[in-house]
C-alpha cells in the first residue's frame, strides 16, 4: 500500500430541506467560493419549481437518481493498446457524476428563452425527472460507450 486511505468527506446538512444531497448540490454549483450566491440559485430554482406545483424536493432527487449512470468506460493499457473497459459505477461516483452532468446542462441551455441561470436549472430538473433534457443524453452516451466495448470486460481489474 502507498498511501492512507482517504476517509469520505462528510458534508452538513443543509439549512433548508435537511438534506445531504443539496448541499452536494450547492457545494458544487458555487464557484470562487461564493457559497451564498449558489444557495440563493438554488433555492430560486427550487421555488420556480413550487411555483409550477410540483414538489422540489422530489424532482430534484428524481432527477439526480435519472441522470447517474449505472455502467461506465474507463481506459486500460493492456499490452500497449489501450481498451475501453466498462465498469459499474459506485453509488456516491453516480451522484457526483449526476451533480456534474445536470449543471453543466443547465450551464449549456441558450440564454435566449431563459433569463436567469435558477431558471435554466429548474427546467433541467424538470427534465431530468421525466428522463429527458442534455443530462440524460450525456448519461445514454456513457451507457452506449459501455455497451459497445462490452467484449473488452474480461480486462476487469
Amino acid at each position: 500500500m502507498r498511501h492512507k486511505k482517504v476517509s469520505a468527506r462528510i458534508v452538513a446538512l443543509d439549512k433548508v430541506y435537511n438534506n445531504r444531497l443539496v448541499t452536494k448540490f450547492i457545494n458544487r454549483l458555487m464557484r470562487d467560493g461564493k457559497k451564498s450566491a449558489a444557495q440563493s440559485v438554488f433555492y430560486g430554482a427550487f421555488a420556480i419549481l413550487d411555483q409550477k406545483q410540483q414538489k422540489p424536493l422530489e424532482v430534484f432527487e428524481k432527477a439526480v437518481q435519472n441522470v447517474g449512470p449505472k455502467t461506465e468506460v474507463k481506459a486500460r493499457r493492456v499490452g500497449g493498446a489501450s481498451y475501453q473497459v466498462p465498469q459499474e459505477v459506485r453509488a456516491d461516483r453516480r451522484v457526483s457524476l449526476a451533480i456534474r452532468w445536470i449543471i453543466q446542462a443547465a450551464r449549456d441551455r441558450s440564454s435566449k428563452e431563459y433569463h436567469t441561470f435558477a431558471e435554466k436549472l429548474s427546467a433541467e430538473f424538470l427534465d431530468a425527472s421525466q428522463n429527458q433534457g442534455a443530462a440524460i443524453k450525456k448519461r445514454d452516451t456513457v451507457h452506449r460507450m459501455a455497451e459497445a466495448n462490452r467484449a473488452f470486460s474480461h480486462f476487469r481489474w
